[in-house]
Protein backbone atom coordinates (compact mmCIF):
# COMPACT_ATOMS: atom_id res chain seq x y z
CA UNK A 1 0.00 0.00 0.00
CA UNK A 2 0.99 3.26 -0.67
CA UNK A 3 2.66 5.39 1.96
CA UNK A 4 0.41 8.52 2.89
CA UNK A 5 1.73 12.13 3.28
CA UNK A 6 1.42 15.40 5.14
CA UNK A 7 1.26 17.52 1.64
CA UNK A 8 2.01 21.53 1.58
CA UNK A 9 0.89 22.64 -1.55
CA UNK A 10 1.46 27.03 -1.68
CA UNK A 11 -0.44 28.48 -4.15
CA UNK A 12 -2.14 25.74 -4.36
CA UNK A 13 -5.92 27.28 -5.46
CA UNK A 14 -4.10 28.39 -9.23
CA UNK A 15 -4.49 26.56 -12.55
CA UNK A 16 -2.24 23.87 -11.17
CA UNK A 17 -2.93 23.18 -7.72
CA UNK A 18 -7.27 23.65 -8.97
CA UNK A 19 -6.42 20.18 -10.31
CA UNK A 20 -3.56 18.97 -8.57
CA UNK A 21 -4.95 18.91 -4.53
CA UNK A 22 -8.28 16.88 -5.45
CA UNK A 23 -6.00 14.11 -7.14
CA UNK A 24 -3.66 14.61 -4.49
CA UNK A 25 -6.38 14.36 -2.01
CA UNK A 26 -7.69 10.98 -3.90
CA UNK A 27 -4.99 9.40 -3.11
CA UNK A 28 -5.42 9.46 0.28
CA UNK A 29 -2.95 12.37 1.38
CA UNK A 30 -3.67 15.38 3.80
CA UNK A 31 -2.77 18.10 1.72
CA UNK A 32 -2.76 21.97 3.38
CA UNK A 33 -2.94 25.01 0.66
CA UNK A 34 -1.26 28.17 1.20
CA UNK A 35 -3.00 30.88 -1.21
CA UNK A 36 -3.44 34.64 -1.47
CA UNK A 37 -6.17 34.44 -3.58
CA UNK A 38 -4.98 37.32 -5.95
CA UNK A 39 -7.72 36.14 -8.64
CA UNK A 40 -10.62 36.09 -5.88
CA UNK A 41 -11.00 32.28 -7.32
CA UNK A 42 -13.03 29.92 -5.44
CA UNK A 43 -11.49 26.67 -7.14
CA UNK A 44 -11.06 24.57 -4.13
CA UNK A 45 -14.56 24.99 -3.18
CA UNK A 46 -16.08 21.54 -4.16
CA UNK A 47 -13.26 19.88 -2.05
CA UNK A 48 -13.85 21.55 1.52
CA UNK A 49 -16.23 18.81 2.54
CA UNK A 50 -12.88 16.77 2.47
CA UNK A 51 -11.30 16.25 6.34
CA UNK A 52 -8.23 16.24 4.93
CA UNK A 53 -8.02 19.05 3.54
CA UNK A 54 -6.65 22.09 5.22
CA UNK A 55 -6.82 26.20 4.04
CA UNK A 56 -4.89 29.06 5.11
CA UNK A 57 -5.19 32.16 3.12
CA UNK A 58 -2.11 34.29 3.36
CA UNK A 59 1.24 35.06 1.40
CA UNK A 60 3.60 32.57 0.95
CA UNK A 61 6.46 35.51 1.39
CA UNK A 62 5.01 35.81 4.87
CA UNK A 63 7.38 33.70 7.66
CA UNK A 64 4.82 33.92 10.70
CA UNK A 65 2.04 31.90 8.19
CA UNK A 66 4.58 29.91 6.22
CA UNK A 67 7.09 28.30 9.42
CA UNK A 68 4.08 26.60 10.99
CA UNK A 69 2.34 25.16 7.82
CA UNK A 70 6.22 23.82 6.75
CA UNK A 71 6.33 22.30 10.21
CA UNK A 72 3.93 20.20 9.76
CA UNK A 73 4.47 19.09 6.02
CA UNK A 74 6.84 15.91 5.02
CA UNK A 75 6.56 17.23 0.96
CA UNK A 76 6.12 21.07 -0.03
CA UNK A 77 5.38 21.27 -3.76
CA UNK A 78 5.69 25.39 -3.99
CA UNK A 79 2.93 26.27 -7.02
CA UNK A 80 2.69 29.76 -5.33
CA UNK A 81 4.51 32.64 -8.17
CA UNK A 82 3.91 35.08 -10.73
CA UNK A 83 3.32 33.17 -13.87
CA UNK A 84 4.20 34.11 -16.96
CA UNK A 85 6.50 36.67 -18.71
CA UNK A 86 3.89 39.70 -18.99
CA UNK A 87 2.73 39.68 -15.38
CA UNK A 88 6.37 39.21 -14.46
CA UNK A 89 7.07 42.32 -16.35
CA UNK A 90 4.41 44.55 -14.90
CA UNK A 91 5.61 43.33 -11.00
CA UNK A 92 9.65 42.95 -11.70
CA UNK A 93 9.47 43.29 -7.12
CA UNK A 94 7.13 41.16 -7.05
CA UNK A 95 8.19 38.28 -9.64
CA UNK A 96 11.60 38.24 -7.57
CA UNK A 97 10.22 38.29 -3.52
CA UNK A 98 7.35 35.81 -4.95
CA UNK A 99 9.34 33.65 -7.33
CA UNK A 100 12.94 32.91 -5.74
CA UNK A 101 12.86 35.05 -2.02
CA UNK A 102 10.09 32.91 -1.15
CA UNK A 103 11.48 29.97 -2.19
CA UNK A 104 14.96 30.77 -0.44
CA UNK A 105 13.07 31.70 2.66
CA UNK A 106 10.86 27.80 2.47
CA UNK A 107 14.46 25.77 1.91
CA UNK A 108 15.66 27.85 5.12
CA UNK A 109 12.49 26.31 6.92
CA UNK A 110 13.07 22.61 6.06
CA UNK A 111 14.32 20.22 7.50
CA UNK A 112 16.93 18.17 5.52
CA UNK A 113 14.15 14.85 5.60
CA UNK A 114 11.15 17.10 4.14
CA UNK A 115 10.68 16.53 0.58
CA UNK A 116 10.51 18.99 -2.40
CA UNK A 117 8.87 18.61 -5.98
CA UNK A 118 9.24 21.81 -7.58
CA UNK A 119 8.00 22.94 -11.07
CA UNK A 120 9.59 25.83 -12.75
CA UNK A 121 9.45 26.25 -16.75
CA UNK A 122 11.54 25.05 -19.66
CA UNK A 123 11.11 28.48 -21.15
CA UNK A 124 14.84 28.57 -19.61
CA UNK A 125 15.90 27.28 -22.80
CA UNK A 126 15.36 30.45 -23.91
CA UNK A 127 16.25 30.44 -28.11
CA UNK A 128 17.60 27.06 -29.06
CA UNK A 129 19.29 26.46 -32.03
CA UNK A 130 17.71 24.90 -35.11
CA UNK A 131 17.51 21.39 -35.20
CA UNK A 132 18.44 20.99 -31.70
CA UNK A 133 16.69 19.47 -29.45
CA UNK A 134 16.53 20.63 -25.63
CA UNK A 135 17.56 17.97 -23.19
CA UNK A 136 18.68 18.77 -18.94
CA UNK A 137 22.16 18.94 -19.92
CA UNK A 138 21.63 22.08 -22.29
CA UNK A 139 22.84 24.82 -20.82
CA UNK A 140 20.02 27.45 -19.53
CA UNK A 141 19.41 30.43 -20.91
CA UNK A 142 16.37 32.24 -20.00
CA UNK A 143 15.36 35.47 -21.99
CA UNK A 144 12.55 36.97 -19.54
CA UNK A 145 12.37 37.90 -16.48
CA UNK A 146 9.97 35.17 -15.63
CA UNK A 147 12.30 32.25 -16.95
CA UNK A 148 15.53 34.18 -14.85
CA UNK A 149 13.48 33.96 -11.39
CA UNK A 150 12.58 30.27 -12.05
CA UNK A 151 16.00 28.70 -13.27
CA UNK A 152 17.24 31.14 -9.87
CA UNK A 153 14.37 29.07 -8.03
CA UNK A 154 15.53 25.77 -9.66
CA UNK A 155 19.10 26.00 -8.49
CA UNK A 156 18.03 26.75 -4.69
CA UNK A 157 15.71 23.90 -4.27
CA UNK A 158 18.27 21.41 -6.24
CA UNK A 159 21.06 22.31 -4.30
CA UNK A 160 19.35 21.22 -0.87
CA UNK A 161 19.83 17.85 -2.81
CA UNK A 162 16.30 16.06 -1.06
CA UNK A 163 14.33 17.75 -4.39
CA UNK A 164 13.06 17.20 -7.43
CA UNK A 165 12.53 20.15 -10.31
CA UNK A 166 10.02 19.37 -12.76
CA UNK A 167 11.06 21.40 -16.08
CA UNK A 168 6.89 21.85 -17.31
CA UNK A 169 6.56 22.33 -21.09
CA UNK A 170 3.61 25.33 -21.62
CA UNK A 171 0.64 23.91 -19.92
CA UNK A 172 -2.43 23.76 -21.50
CA UNK A 173 -6.36 22.02 -20.81
CA UNK A 174 -9.38 23.05 -18.61
CA UNK A 175 -9.10 24.15 -15.16
CA UNK A 176 -11.51 25.47 -12.17
CA UNK A 177 -8.93 28.31 -11.94
CA UNK A 178 -8.90 28.82 -15.66
CA UNK A 179 -6.01 30.50 -17.45
CA UNK A 180 -6.66 31.83 -21.00
CA UNK A 181 -3.09 33.17 -21.25
CA UNK A 182 -1.38 30.26 -21.91
CA UNK A 183 -0.59 29.37 -25.54
CA UNK A 184 -2.83 26.54 -26.80
CA UNK A 185 -5.20 27.84 -24.40
CA UNK A 186 -5.64 31.51 -26.02
CA UNK A 187 -5.30 30.34 -29.20
CA UNK A 188 -8.67 27.90 -28.89
CA UNK A 189 -10.31 30.77 -27.27
CA UNK A 190 -9.48 33.20 -30.23
CA UNK A 191 -10.27 30.27 -32.48
CA UNK A 192 -13.77 29.91 -30.87
CA UNK A 193 -15.05 33.43 -30.11
CA UNK A 194 -12.78 35.29 -32.98
CA UNK A 195 -12.67 32.71 -35.65
CA UNK A 196 -9.46 34.52 -36.54
CA UNK A 197 -5.41 35.05 -35.56
CA UNK A 198 -2.63 37.08 -36.66
CA UNK A 199 0.27 34.79 -35.77
CA UNK A 200 3.58 36.88 -35.19
CA UNK A 201 6.94 34.69 -35.52
CA UNK A 202 4.99 31.69 -36.60
CA UNK A 203 7.80 29.43 -36.90
CA UNK A 204 8.65 29.32 -33.48
CA UNK A 205 8.66 25.79 -31.56
CA UNK A 206 8.02 24.86 -28.28
CA UNK A 207 6.72 21.78 -26.51
CA UNK A 208 3.35 21.25 -24.61
CA UNK A 209 1.71 18.92 -21.69
CA UNK A 210 -1.67 18.93 -20.33
CA UNK A 211 -2.53 20.14 -16.57
CA UNK A 212 -4.13 16.65 -15.71
CA UNK A 213 -0.33 15.00 -16.83
CA UNK A 214 1.35 17.99 -14.80
CA UNK A 215 -0.77 16.70 -11.82
CA UNK A 216 0.57 12.91 -12.60
CA UNK A 217 4.14 13.43 -13.15
CA UNK A 218 3.85 15.27 -9.29
CA UNK A 219 2.03 12.00 -8.04
CA UNK A 220 5.00 9.77 -10.21
CA UNK A 221 7.65 12.14 -8.09
CA UNK A 222 5.78 11.24 -4.81
CA UNK A 223 6.34 7.79 -5.70
CA UNK A 224 9.52 7.53 -7.13
CA UNK A 225 11.10 10.01 -5.33
CA UNK A 226 13.99 7.78 -4.22
CA UNK A 227 15.42 7.42 -7.14
CA UNK A 228 14.51 10.58 -8.72
CA UNK A 229 15.56 12.78 -6.10
CA UNK A 230 18.70 15.89 -6.66
CA UNK A 231 17.51 15.81 -10.39
CA UNK A 232 15.39 17.94 -13.00
CA UNK A 233 12.99 16.61 -15.66
CA UNK A 234 11.88 17.83 -18.47
CA UNK A 235 8.02 17.26 -18.22
CA UNK A 236 5.95 17.56 -22.03
CA UNK A 237 4.42 15.47 -24.99
CA UNK A 238 7.03 13.87 -27.05
CA UNK A 239 4.86 14.01 -30.09
CA UNK A 240 3.93 18.10 -29.76
CA UNK A 241 7.45 19.95 -30.21
CA UNK A 242 5.07 22.16 -32.75
CA UNK A 243 5.45 25.27 -34.07
CA UNK A 244 2.43 28.11 -33.47
CA UNK A 245 1.50 27.65 -37.38
CA UNK A 246 1.39 23.70 -36.52
CA UNK A 247 -0.60 24.23 -33.95
CA UNK A 248 -3.26 26.83 -35.28
CA UNK A 249 -3.20 23.60 -38.13
CA UNK A 250 -3.86 21.27 -35.75
CA UNK A 251 -6.77 23.35 -33.93
CA UNK A 252 -8.47 23.98 -37.43
CA UNK A 253 -9.28 20.53 -37.67
CA UNK A 254 -11.46 21.18 -34.44
CA UNK A 255 -12.89 24.73 -35.53
CA UNK A 256 -13.50 24.67 -39.41
CA UNK A 257 -14.19 28.13 -39.44
CA UNK A 258 -10.79 29.37 -37.64
CA UNK A 259 -8.54 31.66 -40.25
CA UNK A 260 -5.01 32.69 -39.43
CA UNK A 261 -2.38 34.51 -41.40
CA UNK A 262 1.13 35.29 -40.22
CA UNK A 263 2.70 38.81 -39.75
CA UNK A 264 5.80 39.85 -41.82
CA UNK A 265 6.39 42.82 -38.79
CA UNK A 266 5.94 42.57 -34.91
CA UNK A 267 7.93 40.49 -32.00
CA UNK A 268 6.71 37.89 -29.63
CA UNK A 269 6.86 39.16 -26.01
CA UNK A 270 7.88 35.77 -24.72
CA UNK A 271 10.50 34.79 -27.78
CA UNK A 272 10.52 31.25 -27.10
CA UNK A 273 11.82 28.80 -29.36
CA UNK A 274 13.23 25.46 -29.14
CA UNK A 275 12.45 21.60 -29.33
CA UNK A 276 12.63 19.48 -25.57
CA UNK A 277 13.66 15.69 -24.74
CA UNK A 278 11.46 14.09 -22.40
CA UNK A 279 13.09 10.91 -22.70
CA UNK A 280 14.43 11.31 -18.83
CA UNK A 281 11.53 11.60 -17.41
CA UNK A 282 9.93 8.73 -19.50
CA UNK A 283 12.89 6.67 -18.66
CA UNK A 284 11.53 6.58 -15.04
CA UNK A 285 8.17 5.29 -16.23
CA UNK A 286 6.15 8.79 -17.03
CA UNK A 287 4.43 9.09 -20.23
CA UNK A 288 2.21 12.06 -20.53
CA UNK A 289 -1.25 10.36 -21.60
CA UNK A 290 -3.19 13.30 -23.01
CA UNK A 291 -2.47 14.64 -26.10
CA UNK A 292 -2.72 17.81 -28.04
CA UNK A 293 -5.62 16.64 -29.31
CA UNK A 294 -7.75 15.26 -26.54
CA UNK A 295 -6.85 19.14 -24.74
CA UNK A 296 -8.19 21.11 -28.03
CA UNK A 297 -11.74 19.42 -28.04
CA UNK A 298 -11.77 19.66 -24.21
CA UNK A 299 -11.21 23.30 -23.93
CA UNK A 300 -13.75 23.45 -27.37
CA UNK A 301 -15.99 22.23 -25.04
CA UNK A 302 -15.17 24.26 -22.04
CA UNK A 303 -15.31 27.60 -23.85
CA UNK A 304 -18.92 27.14 -24.32
CA UNK A 305 -19.37 28.35 -20.72
CA UNK A 306 -16.03 31.12 -20.55
CA UNK A 307 -16.11 34.03 -21.93
CA UNK A 308 -14.71 36.25 -20.10
CA UNK A 309 -11.29 37.93 -20.05
CA UNK A 310 -10.86 37.79 -16.14
CA UNK A 311 -9.04 34.13 -16.66
CA UNK A 312 -5.68 35.18 -17.59
CA UNK A 313 -2.30 35.87 -15.61
CA UNK A 314 -1.77 39.24 -17.69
Amino acid sequence: MAEKYNILVTGGAGYLGSIMVPQLLGMGHSVTVLDNFMFSQNSLAHICSNINFRMTRGDVRDISTLKPLVRMADIIIPLAALVGAPMCDNDSIGAKTTNVDAVNSLIGLMSREQRVLMPITNSGYGIGQASKICDENTPLNPITLYGRTKVEAEKLVLERENSISFRLATVFGMAPRMRLDLLVNDFVYRAVNDRALVLFESHFKRNYIHTRDVSRVFQHGIENFEAMRGQSYNVGLSEANLSKLELCEKIKGFVPGFEFSEAKIGEDPDKRDYMVSNRKIEGTGFLATYSLDDGIRELVKGYQMIRDSVYGNS
